[in-house]
């Protein structure tokens, strides 16, 4: 354990972390950049006398669930990740699961957007989204956090996919994020979240079980191209897929050709939003 390194690692990367990054208003009387060293204790759920002492150099060597909590209150990349678990005499191992934070650039980015929009981790949690993607697709402020997953929505719902997305990207999309999902699985072996969403679709939807024995493994970069609204119609649209590398996400982004219909139907369900999909 490397304690001066330690402490100043813990020290530049906390004073580098605006507060509006973890959901902290600024305040009018920071003395100080960045973070205060109990809120970063608060954040990885440890006694600032604690937290202290560590950036002081003088703690004891932390564990590595205490190192999971600093580099999530942190904000960590995976590279950093790794990085302060060296400096603690660890090896960093697997990452415990993937990031469910968003950068606040990205929430900001989809909230000026004038396009449908949505964040995906990495076993398709729906992390955020604009209202003009809740229009589009479904309502995700109305249903439970954990039923906020478009593989939930695919195999255990009920919901008429194939009717909103067509048959054949439906299938498509069946087997894809399977073999995306099995690739998770391996990058986080010892997710919780995982293990428990892959046993509570194998149990619930023996089309998941059957495309999940196959094994297939890949990375899923594309999205459905054709979306049929209830309300406004077909919607032929360009779906681009941005990755957020350091956080393994995805920005999920609907565009349609100027000047085409499915821009005005676009355009139609901006006014609509979800009223008429939440009467339904």
């Amino acid at each position: 354990m490397d304690r001066g390194q330690l402490a100043e690692f813990l020290r530049v990367r906390r004073e580098a972390l605006k507060p509006a990054e973890v959901g902290l208003p600024a305040g009018l009387r920071r003395r100080t950049p960045g973070l205060r060293r109990e809120e970063v204790a608060s954040l990885a759920t440890m006694s600032t006398d604690y937290y202290t002492r560590l950036e002081q150099g003088r703690g004891p060597r932390p564990s590595r669930p205490v190192l999971t909590g600093l580099a999530r209150a942190l904000r960590l990349n995976d590279d950093q990740r790794d990085h302060l678990f060296r400096l603690a005499g660890e090896q960093p191992g697997p990452p415990p699961g993937p990031p469910s934070d968003v950068r606040i650039g990205i929430l900001r980015m989809l909230a000026r957007l004038d396009v449908p929009g949505l964040v995906l981790d990495a076993k398709y949690d729906v992390l955020a989204w604009n209202p003009l993607s809740a229009a589009l697709i479904t309502d995700f402020s109305a249903l439970p956090v954990k039923q906020r997953n478009l593989l939930r929505l695919r195999f255990l719902s009920g919901d008429r996919q194939a009717e909103r997305f067509g048959e054949r990207a439906t299938h498509d999309f069946a087997f894809e994020a399977a073999a995306d999902l099995r690739a998770a699985t391996g990058r986080y072996p010892n997710d919780p979240a995982i293990a428990e969403l892959v046993a509570d679709l194998c149990a619930g939807s023996e089309e998941f079980a059957t495309i999940w024995s196959f094994h297939d493994v890949s990375r899923q970069h594309s999205m459905c191209q054709t979306i049929y609204h209830p309300t406004v119609g077909r919607i032929d649209v360009i779906c681009e897929v941005l990755v957020v590398p350091e956080r393994d996400q995805r920005v999920i982004l609907y565009t349609t050709e100027p000047g085409s219909p499915s821009e005005q139907s676009l355009r139609l369900l901006s006014v609509i939003g979800t009223q008429t999909m939440s009467e339904a």
